[in-house]
C-alpha cells in the first residue's frame, strides 16, 4: 500500500468520525424529547436500516467496481440524468442540514461553560457563534487545510474513548452508586415514539456513506469501504446506546430542561463521586466542542469536493464554482457555508434535525431500492436492500405525523425546506422542457395576436 493509500484503519476513521464526529451531541436531546428512556431502542432502529442501505451501497459498488457513490449509482442503473442530479441535490441539502446541526450544536455547548452570557445587548448569542463557527471552518477549508488519515485514527479514537468512557462509566454509576433504579422502559419499545425518533435520529448515521467518495485514496477500495462500513454503523449504535442510556438516567432533568447540552450535566453528575464534578462537565462540552468542528469542517471538506464533481458532470450551475478548478472552487465553498449559516442561525434544532434526516432518509432508500431492483444477481441478497427500503418508507411518514402532532410549525418549516428543495431541482434539470414550454405558449399568444389584430 503506497503510503497516501488509506487502509482499513483509516477507512473505519473517516466513517466512525463522519458518525460519532457531531452526531450524538447534536441528536440526543432531539430524539430523547421524543421518546424518552427508549432512546436506545431508536438507535437501534436507525443504526438497522442504515447498515442495511450500507449493504446497498457496497453491493452497488461492487457492481460498479469500485466506481460508486449515489449519484453515479442512480446514473449507472437507471439512466435518468435527472434522478442522478436531483439525488445529488438532496444529498448536499442533507449536508448542508448535518453542518448547520453541528453548529448550532457546538454553539450550545461553548455557551454552557460557566460565566459565558446567553446575550449581549440583547442580541442571542447562539446564532452568532454558529454562524462564526462555520466562517472559520470555510476560512480553514479555503486555506486548504485537512486532517491526514494517521492524524484522523488518533482524533476518532479520542473522542470514541471519551464517550465510551462516559457511557461505560455513566452506566456503572446508576447501579452502583445510584438509589435509582436504571430506566430502560422496554416495555415501550413497541410503541410508535421510538419509531418515529429513528426517523429524526437518521442523520447521526449519515457519515460512512462519504467512504464513497473517497475510492481513488484507498487501496483495494472495494474491500475496504465493505469492511469499514460493517464495521463502524455497528460500532456507532453501540456507542449511541452507552451514552443514551447513561445521559438519560443520570441527568433527566436536564433532558427537560436544556435538553441539547444534557451530556454535560450527566457527566457532572457521574463525577460527582470523585468530587471532580466541573471537571466532568468541562470535558464533555470541551469535546463536544472538537468533535462538531470537526464535524463541520470534514462534512464541509467532502460536501466540497462532492460538488465539484457534480460541477464537472454539469449537475449544478456554472455560477456556483469551476469544475476544472485545483481543489474545491472558493465559489463553492463560499456558497455552501453561506446556506449552512443561513440554516444554523434562522431555524431550530429540531427543523435543521428533521431536514437533514428526510434527505438521507430520501437517498439511502433510494439506493436500498437500486439493490433491490438487482437482487437477481448472485452477489445481491434481496433482504437487506428490503430492509432499508420499508425501513426508511415507515421513517419518513412517521417521523412527519410527529412533526405535525407535536410541533406544527417545524413541520411546516421542514416541509417548505423540502418542496422548495424539489421544486429548486425540477426547475434546474427540466429547464429545457420549460421553456420549450413557454416559447410554445409565446407563439400560440403571438398567433392569436395576430388572427385578432
Amino acid at each position: 500500500m503506497g503510503a497516501e493509500e488509506l487502509g482499513l484503519k483509516e477507512g473505519v476513521s473517516i466513517a466512525l468520525g463522519g458518525m460519532i464526529g457531531g452526531g450524538i451531541y447534536a441528536v440526543l436531546g432531539v430524539v430523547t424529547q421524543i421518546t424518552g428512556a427508549t432512546t436506545w431502542f431508536a438507535f437501534v432502529l436507525a443504526g438497522l436500516v442504515a447498515l442495511c442501505a450500507g449493504y446497498s451501497y457496497n453491493r452497488l459498488n461492487d457492481i460498479a467496481d469500485g466506481k460508486g457513490g449515489s449519484v453515479t449509482f442512480v446514473q449507472s442503473f437507471t439512466g435518468n440524468t435527472t434522478l442522478a442530479g436531483m439525488t445529488g441535490w438532496t444529498l448536499l441539502f442533507g449536508y448542508i442540514g448535518s453542518m448547520a446541526m453541528y453548529a448550532f450544536a457546538f454553539a450550545e455547548f461553548a455557551l454552557s461553560f460557566g460565566g459565558v452570557p446567553a446575550s449581549v445587548a440583547g442580541v442571542p448569542l447562539r446564532p452568532v457563534v454558529s454562524v462564526l463557527a462555520i466562517a472559520l471552518f470555510v476560512g480553514l477549508n479555503l486555506l486548504g487545510a485537512r486532517t491526514t488519515g494517521s492524524a484522523e485514527n488518533v482524533l476518532v479514537a479520542l473522542k470514541v474513548g471519551i464517550l465510551v468512557l462516559f457511557g461505560v462509566g455513566g452506566i456503572a454509576y446508576g447501579y452502583l452508586a445510584s438509589a435509582d433504579v436504571m430506566v430502560y422502559q422496554v416495555g415501550r419499545v413497541a410503541t410508535f415514539d421510538p419509531w418515529m425518533a429513528a426517523g429524526v435520529s437518521f442523520v447521526a448515521f449519515q457519515g460512512w456513506q462519504l467512504l464513497f467518495y473517497d475510492q481513488d485514496s484507498m487501496a483495494d477500495p472495494v474491500e475496504t469501504i465493505r469492511k469499514a462500513v460493517y464495521i463502524s454503523i455497528p460500532l456507532a449504535v453501540a456507542i449511541y446506546i452507552l451514552v443514551a442510556v447513561a445521559t438519560y438516567n443520570l441527568a433527566p432533568q436536564a433532558l427537560a430542561n436544556h435538553p441539547h447540552t444534557a451530556l454535560k450535566d450527566a457527566a457532572e453528575t457521574m463525577l460527582s463521586l470523585f468530587g471532580a464534578a466541573r471537571l466532568g462537565g468541562v470535558v464533555i462540552a470541551l469535546s463536544a466542542l472538537f468533535s462538531t468542528g470537526s464535524a463541520i469542517n470534514a462534512t464541509l471538506f467532502s460536501s466540497g469536493h462532492f460538488a465539484k464533481g457534480m460541477l464537472s458532470d454539469g449537475l449544478l450551475p456554472d455560477r456556483i464554482g469551476d469544475g476544472d478548478a485545483d481543489g474545491v472552487p472558493e465559489r463553492t465553498l463560499l456558497g455552501l457555508g453561506a446556506v449552512t449559516a443561513a440554516f444554523a442561525a434562522y431555524g431550530s434544532l429540531e427543523a435543521i434535525t428533521n431536514f437533514a434526516s428526510v434527505s438521507f432518509i430520501v437517498v439511502f432508500g433510494g439506493m436500498s431500492y437500486l439493490a433491490l431492483r438487482e437482487r437477481d444477481r448472485e452477489s445481491v441478497n434481496p433482504l437487506a436492500p428490503a430492509v432499508g427500503v420499508v425501513g426508511t418508507l415507515g421513517f419518513l411518514p412517521l417521523m412527519l405525523f410527529h412533526l405535525y402532532r407535536t410541533d406544527p410549525n417545524t413541520f411546516y418549516m421542514v416541509f417548505v425546506l423540502a418542496a422548495g428543495a424539489i421544486a429548486a431541482e425540477l426547475l434546474y434539470f427540466e429547464r429545457e422542457l420549460w421553456l420549450s414550454e413557454i416559447e410554445g405558449v409565446e407563439e400560440l399568444a403571438d398567433d392569436v395576436k395576430g388572427s385578432i389584430f
